[in-house]
């Protein structure tokens, strides 16, 4: 089958657009892309700091599109072995791997997928599911694994930011927790404000309201160090990402003993998690921030969620 695709011949180049030819294998199914998103995973694995991977690759896993009997659909992206499927820990499960990186993702205009990876939309504008759905599915799981509950205080990182913006909406509304959100933007801090997020600029701030309960770590190496400052004794700190790819070093190990501090990381999400994503969306709970671009626009897309312009997702539209 010939479709159009944006392909990675070389880490931290551009992308190719180009004519390609795959095949479902037997228990796949074609979906039609319609808008995939661009996820903080993908820029790391652009940049090759997944060193396992190696090109070409069409990556793109937040992929909403029309199934073949023209249902719209989003694909949950974690490929799992069906012996994994019935249990809620898939993503731990051997032989897992990601839409996009373990074969060919939603920066096309089709993906081949298990029937078991589609999930049905709840209605209104698919590009909204696709700037999303991953961002409130992480944050489900982030939440559950470090054991948020209502009135807890966490402070979020990257909270303009695809997965971020999305994702304090869910500790707002949802889980009621008391969330601070930090951007080194001011205006884009602001934007906050109307999602019942404390917009800080500062990692200071605890001097002035307290520390907090969580950290919620999307930004990762850049911004680890100064985040920890902020929280409690015995507090925990969730690292849900690390932009660049690169090692992190943690500056002050003193302070993590003598405090008490936890350190947990989060492995992606469960179908589940990621259906219980779609519903909130689909009911209005969450709010979208994204801006769409063309296939043949995805490296416009990539230089400015590089260069920090976006609020919100890139969402990529074949």
């Amino acid at each position: 089958m010939k479709f159009r695709a944006a392909v990675l011949e070389e880490f931290r180049r551009p992308f190719v657009i180009k004519e390609v030819d795959l095949s479902p294998s037997n228990d796949e199914v074609p979906v039609r892309v319609v808008a995939t998103g661009l996820c903080g995973r993908d820029i790391v694995v652009w940049r090759g700091g997944f060193r396992n991977l190696r090109t070409p690759l069409i990556l793109g896993h937040e992929v909403v599109g029309v199934d073949q009997d023209g249902r719209p659909v989003a694909v949950y992206p974690g490929l799992v072995p069906p012996e994994c499927r019935s249990t809620d820990n898939e993503n731990f499960c051997q032989g897992y791997t990601i839409l996009g990186e373990g074969k060919p993702g939603g920066y096309a205009e089709y993906v081949f997928v298990p029937r078991w990876n589609l999930v049905p939309l709840q209605g209104g504008e698919p590009d909204q599911y696709a700037a999303a759905a991953c961002g409130v599915a992480t944050f489900i799981h982030a939440s559950k694994v470090a054991g948020v509950r209502p009135g807890d205080r966490v402070l979020v990182t990257g909270a303009t930011g695809g997965t971020g913006i999305h994702g304090v909406q869910y500790l707002v509304k949802v889980l009621g927790a008391q969330v601070y959100g930090f951007s080194r933007s001011p205006e884009k801090a602001r934007l906050l404000e109307g999602l019942g997020v404390k917009p800080v600029t500062s990692f200071s701030f605890y001097r002035d309201e307290g520390k907090v309960d969580f950290v919620f770590e999307v930004v990762g190496g850049p911004t680890i160090n100064d985040s920890m400052l902020s929280l409690r004794e015995r507090g925990t700190l969730v690292l849900i990402g690390n932009i660049t790819g690169e090692p992190i070093t943690l500056e002050r190990p003193a302070f993590i003993v003598m405090r008490e501090l936890k350190i947990t990381g989060t492995a992606a999400y469960t179908k589940r998690e990621f259906e219980e994503a779609i519903k909130l969306i689909g009911e209005g709970a969450i709010r979208p921030f994204y801006r769409t671009y063309r296939l043949d626009q995805i490296n416009e897309a990539y230089e400015d969620a590089l260069n920090g312009r976006l609020v919100g997702r890139a969402v990529i539209k074949p």
